[in-house]
């Protein structure tokens, strides 16, 4: 049996997003409504989802019932052209379980799509193939398939992953002994009497899936070269995976053109990368020292726990996808360590921390967890999370993005409640505040914006409570919501502003920098709203040279073009391109130039911001 209308609406009325329930107007069963239910039947372990035609978001309801009831009229024709569309546009056919139901005196159509058996996965659009058309539910969205994706969804088939696979133009004499010998020697270190310490080197690598035979020859895997390879090795096939340090002065990826960035750039096998790495960023925070009592010299340590740091680059190391051709990114700003890797988490964000791994490379896995260098048992989240709390620092942040396909990682340098910080928040309000709101808008105050999925991680509840608490800082002023369904977020309120602009006098200072990150905020306000400027008339006689059909390079030499001039948003390229669909301009452009780091993001932190301009990064110098 499946549920009922009534309920699904108000499930969806008590969390704003639901991973396993869609509303959608139903006025005709059109590719939106394909994509969703392909999502839902390929979402390993969801075990399926609702559709709900019928019922759309009220974009005015913000202190109300977030969704309205405007019914179909023709609920017979819409079952039936659902049936008979699950039918065909798929490779195989898809079964849904439908029924009519009324609310509010008008007819609504539910449908269940069951999860469909792992031999019958993926379940793909045939008009677009794999690996695009095989759409996954990500949180409360209908994402295409990747790469990465077939893997999870081939899990039922036994196919191998792509650190097994065998690279043509490479034999033994590409990896280094070296390397190696420094294996056996943390090896040595956890076990010494661990069996694989007496087999030759040819051996050894066979066991750790690091080479294979193919005919009469051994040949290394993927796995093989990232782990052992020699430099020149690593240059000539992989020459874009490495470990990018990044200093940037302020705040901002892009806060002040005329700065140059210092970036170190780190290639060598994996062992020795992750202790550069590792070394780089301890050596480079900032340090404070303590005295323990009886102790005759001080002890140094870094802003963040060196564990954390440690585990943070393993993390990126061990988790990021090799196909895609781009560096592991490290930057250090004033006030947090963001890491960013290629490739999303395959595991849902909303199961991060939790018991289970599950990984895209699991030779190259298993190698660092037999020398102890990664956790065990999907366990590294959960140990950052436990000692930045143990430290009196905000929790670390995770957020996952399929487009673009990356991993973020980001550390706040910032103490919680210490003295500056209760004087501050005693200015907001005269409401009581509980610890989980008051680090809701120290978040706030240093990021400029907080949602749902950030606010559940820095204070590990539920979407419900999340969702309670940020209404609530809404209703206080605090915040103010931006945005809708799964975009929603939440910016600085007029009370936030107001509390930073009482004045002096017996009232404790603010933090350091707030009342300068208040007028920056303001003036970003400011300038997201402000309608963007028409370009040029020089640089629009390049956009009509380039014609209607533009080469895919010519196109985005325009793009960038563009982005040099000011920073833009796909809608204003869009227009001034001559292109109706902003969306394709995102997915086919835009997207592959922010990920090959040809444009950058003007809000880092929420790539899905309805007011995300795209700009050309300054070139950074190398030390």
């Amino acid at each position: 049996m499946i549920r009922s209308a009534e309920d699904l609406l108000q499930e969806l009325s008590s969390l704003d997003e639901s991973q396993r329930i869609e509303a959608k107007r139903g006025a005709q069963i059109d590719r939106s409504v394909m994509e969703t239910v392909c999502a839902f039947a390929n979402e390993p372990g969801l075990g399926g989802g609702y559709l709900l035609l019928g019922v759309v978001r009220d974009q005015q309801g913000f202190f109300s019932n977030a969704y309205s009831v405007v019914g179909v009229d023709n609920p017979d024709k819409l079952q039936s052209d659902l049936a008979s569309q699950c039918a065909s546009v798929f490779n195989r056919p898809v079964r849904p379980r439908v029924a009519v139901e009324t609310l509010n005196g008008k007819a609504v159509v539910v449908a269940y799509v069951p999860e469909a058996a792992p031999t019958d996965k993926p379940v793909f659009l045939s008009n677009l193939g794999l690996p695009r058309g095989a759409y996954r539910r990500i949180g409360p969205t209908d994402q295409e398939g990747t790469e990465d994706d077939l893997i999870a969804l081939y899990a039922g088939h036994q196919i191998d992953t792509y650190d097994g696979t065998v690279l043509a133009d490479v034999d033994l004499q590409d990896l280094d002994p070296t390397a190696v010998e420094d294996y056996r020697q943390l090896r040595r270190q956890i076990n010494p009497t661990a069996e694989e310490l007496v087999w030759s080197d040819n051996d050894l690598l066979r066991a750790l899936g690091c080479v294979q035979r193919v005919g009469e020859q051994l040949k290394p895997t993927v796995a093989g070269v990232l782990l052992f390879g020699t430099s020149m090795a690593l240059r000539r096939c992989f020459p874009m995976m490495r470990i990018d340090y990044i200093r940037v002065p302020g705040r901002q990826w892009v806060e002040n053109p005329d700065h140059r960035f210092d970036t170190l750039e780190i290639r060598a096998p994996m062992f020795t990368a992750i202790r550069r790495a590792t070394n780089t960023v301890r050596d480079e925070l900032l340090q404070s020292f303590t005295l323990p009592e009886g102790a005759l010299a001080r002890e140094d340590e870094p802003t963040l726990p060196l564990r954390v740091i440690r585990e943070a680059i393993v993390n990126a190391v061990m988790h990021r996808s090799y196909r895609i051709h781009g560096a592991i990114q490290i930057i250090r700003y004033a006030n947090r360590l963001e890491i960013r890797n290629p490739g999303h988490s395959i595991k849902a964000e909303e199961q991060l921390g939790e018991p289970g791994s599950e990984t895209r490379n699991p030779r190259i896995a298993a190698v660092l967890h037999e020398v102890n260098i990664a956790e065990t048992k999907g366990s590294g989240i959960r140990a950052m999370r436990e000692l930045m709390v143990a430290h009196d620092l905000l929790p670390p942040t995770f957020e996952s993005s399929r487009r673009p396909d990356q991993f973020v990682a980001t550390f706040l340098f910032h103490h919680f409640l210490g003295a500056d910080d209760l004087a501050w928040l005693r200015r907001l309000t005269r409401e009581a505040l509980s610890d989980e709101e008051a680090r809701a808008l120290v978040f706030v105050r240093e990021l400029g914006a907080i949602d749902n999925a950030a606010y559940r991680t820095i204070n590990r509840t539920d979407t419900l409570n999340a969702s309670a608490h940020l209404r609530r800082l809404r209703d206080l002023d605090l915040l103010e919501m931006k945005g809708s369904g799964s975009r929603t977020y939440y910016v600085s309120g007029p009370a936030f502003f107001a509390g930073l602009s009482v004045a002096e006098g017996n009232t404790p200072q603010a933090p350091t920098n707030t009342h300068q990150l208040v007028e920056n905020t303001h003036q970003h306000m400011a300038d997201s709203h402000r309608s963007e400027l028409t370009p040029p008339d020089a640089l629009m006689a390049r956009v009509r040279a380039a014609g209607s059909k533009p080469r895919r390079n010519v196109l985005r030499a325009v793009i960038l073009d563009l982005c040099a001039w000011q920073p833009c948003s796909a809608r204003a390229l869009a227009h001034w391109l001559g292109r109706s669909d902003h969306k394709h301009l995102v997915r086919e452009h835009l997207t592959p130039m922010v990920r090959s780091q040809d444009l950058a993001y003007t809000i880092p932190e929420m790539e899905n911001h309805p007011e995300q301009r795209y700009t050309v990064p300054t070139a950074p110098t190398t030390d």
